[in-house]
Order: C-alpha cells, then sequence, then structure tokens
C-alpha cells in the first residue's frame, strides 16, 4: 500500500472513529464518499488496473463483514467502510484490517467483560452455551447478553489501530 492510501484513509477512519464513539454508528456521508473518492483516486492514478483493485478490494472487504453483519458481530457502518477501506488499499490489505480488528475486538471485548462486576455469571453463561453448542448442537451462542441486552462497543476502537497494524505489519 502506498503513503498515498494510508492518508486518505486515515482521514475517515478518523472521522468515523469519533462518531462511533460518540453515536455507536458510522454514518453514509463517512462512509460514501471514502469509498468513491477511493475508486476514483486508483482509477485516476492507476487507470484500469487501479479500478479493479479498487473494485475487488472493496467487494473483499464487503463480503466478510457481511458476513459478520449476518451474526449480529459488527453494524452495517462497519460493513460500509469496509468496502472502503478495500476501495482504498486493495484485497490484501483489506483482509489483513479484519484480521487484526477482529483480533483486538476480542481484546476490548474480553477487557470489558473482566472490567464488570458480573464477569462470574457471564464467564459460567459463555462456558455453558459453548458446551451446549458443542455437545447438543443448540444454536444460542452468539454473545454475552446483560440484563437481556447484548453487550456493545464501538468496532472503531478496534478497526483503527487493527489499520495501523496491518500498515506497520504490511
Amino acid at each position: 500500500m502506498t503513503e498515498w492510501a494510508l492518508w486518505g484513509c486515515l482521514l475517515f477512519l478518523t472521522a468515523a472513529l469519533i462518531t462511533d464513539i460518540r453515536w455507536m454508528r458510522i454514518p453514509n456521508w463517512i462512509t460514501l464518499p471514502a469509498f468513491l473518492a477511493g475508486i476514483i483516486v486508483q482509477a485516476v492514478i492507476n487507470g484500469w488496473q487501479g479500478l479493479l483493485f479498487s473494485l475487488y478490494g472493496s467487494g473483499a472487504g464487503f463480503l466478510l463483514l457481511l458476513i459478520m453483519y449476518f451474526i449480529g458481530a459488527v453494524g452495517a457502518g462497519d460493513v460500509k467502510l469496509f468496502a472502503a477501506i478495500g476501495a482504498w488499499t486493495g484485497v490484501l490489505f483489506s483482509l489483513q484490517v479484519i484480521v487484526y480488528s477482529v483480533l483486538l475486538g476480542a481484546a476490548v471485548g474480553l477487557v470489558l467483560i473482566l472490567s464488570r462486576r458480573d464477569t462470574g455469571r457471564r464467564l459460567r453463561s459463555v462456558i455453558s452455551r459453548t458446551a451446549g453448542f458443542l455437545l447438543l448442537r443448540k444454536i444460542g451462542l452468539s454473545a454475552v447478553r446483560q440484563n437481556g441486552e447484548l453487550l456493545r462497543f464501538p468496532f472503531m476502537l478496534a478497526v483503527f489501530p487493527g489499520f495501523l497494524c496491518a500498515y506497520y505489519y504490511f
């Protein structure tokens, strides 16, 4: 990935981080211009090859996050955001960002769970759901709940450092 793609992505990722932390959503006024700008910039700089590079990258990011959206792991804004990341950076880099983001997201989730008072009850719930899924094939292992609601956090807390890790190691 080139330096200009890094700075282009960081611009809209910073805006997405701020809105996700503040309102737990990533609005279309961030994701759509980022997506279009990535496609246009790649096409202008690299021609048809850049256009294909951008479209393949956005498709890969979009499809993988769409699967995560259907299982309830991320929001729709995250799906569109990864389409934009792929438009700027291509398939390989966007896949690396997804891997780092999921790993960092798991770490953030673990810290949140351990910082709550009812950690023991949650851990027992996760263990019993896992055992029920593995032994009885019961499907209900989607997320830990607190008072009937899913525990949520802004995924951008994992995506932003995941993007930086992917850039550092790419």
